[in-house]
């Protein structure tokens, strides 16, 4: 598809695109069933990394040639996008362009839903389903680095190993296993912390099974299909539980710009030492976007997909 090159409006720059991430809301929107926001670019894509090319009117925070990845609300797949400039970020010594272009839409996720709305803490226990999906991986190494006891939900020996070898103290295997049954036996029977759910559905009330006293379920996603649970109130009440949740798209840029500035303060000096990173399981040319989609919608990946333009 040829298209004119976009061009940056006040308080946005222009990236010549090096990378894209892929995310399952790109698959959704292919679907018809996730449409970009009203003023957004119908072309698929939510995070980039490359080079500026081009500077909006008002934008004094980036030159023309910085590299930085970006947060954006669709339009990834092309090899120039535009993005807000509070919503683009450095890109951390240690990665590539490819590296970076796997990091806006799971780590503003993360940081917004596990560590503002979650709460988490330094000694807190946390769950995460999906643990070897981007959103898993990201979730997995921060928990950790930041001091929290993790485990991680997945969906085969093979995968729970994965998130072991990254940070969870124990991966459950979701097709073998009772997640509820075994966080409570590692706990002591006290349950965790807090759960971040991207399954919904039925996952909802045996989260709160797993839950302990005061503890916090945030919901990112409904991957049962349905965006509808049925939540059992006397444990909701009894144990003084939190059910929560967001959606990131749909948010203001002056939110998604709060949210950089946290990832730049708290994170990015992990992401400078190594202390985590990004995992991508492949790359594709940005011609193959169809085969890139084909493995999301496999479920047979471990962690991030790139697209290379």
């Amino acid at each position: 598809m040829e298209r004119a090159d976009p061009e940056p409006g006040h308080g946005e720059v222009l990236i010549r695109v090096a990378a894209a991430g892929v995310n399952r809301p790109d698959v959704m929107q292919r679907q018809g069933r996730y449409p970009p926001p009203p003023g957004a670019s119908d072309i698929p894509g939510l995070e980039v990394a490359g080079v500026i090319e081009a500077l909006g009117e008002g934008v004094e925070s980036w030159r023309a040639g910085d590299t930085v990845c970006a947060l954006v609300s669709g339009g990834g797949y092309a090899t120039r996008c535009v993005a807000p400039a509070a919503q683009c970020l450095p890109v951390p010594a240690p990665l590539t362009l490819i590296g970076a272009a796997a990091v806006p839409e799971t780590f503003f996720t993360v940081w917004t839903n596990v560590f503002e709305r979650g709460r988490l803490q330094t000694g807190e226990s946390v769950l995460f389903h999906g643990g070897t999906s981007g959103i898993g991986t990201t979730a997995i190494q921060l928990a950790k680095a930041r001091g929290a006891r993790v485990f991680a939900t997945a969906g085969s020996a093979e995968k729970c190993r994965a998130c072991e070898r990254i940070g969870a103290e124990r991966a459950i295997d979701y097709r073998a296993e009772d997640f509820v049954e075994v966080v409570r036996e590692a706990t002591a029977g006290r349950g965790v912390d807090l759960i971040l759910d991207i399954v919904g559905g039925s996952y909802v009330n045996r989260n709160l099974a797993a839950l302990a006293m005061d503890g916090r379920q945030v919901v990112i996603g409904f991957m049962e299909g349905e965006p509808t649970a049925t939540i059992d109130l006397r444990r909701v009440l009894g144990r003084r539980l939190t059910i929560t949740g967001s959606a990131l798209r749909p948010r203001t840029v002056e939110e998604k710009g709060a949210i950089a500035a946290a990832l730049r303060r708290e994170v990015w000096p992990l992401l400078e030492r190594g202390e985590v990173a990004p995992v991508i399981d492949r790359t594709f040319p940005l011609v193959d976007a169809a085969a890139a989609h084909r493995l999301m919608e496999s479920g047979e990946h471990i962690g991030k997909i790139v697209l290379v333009t």
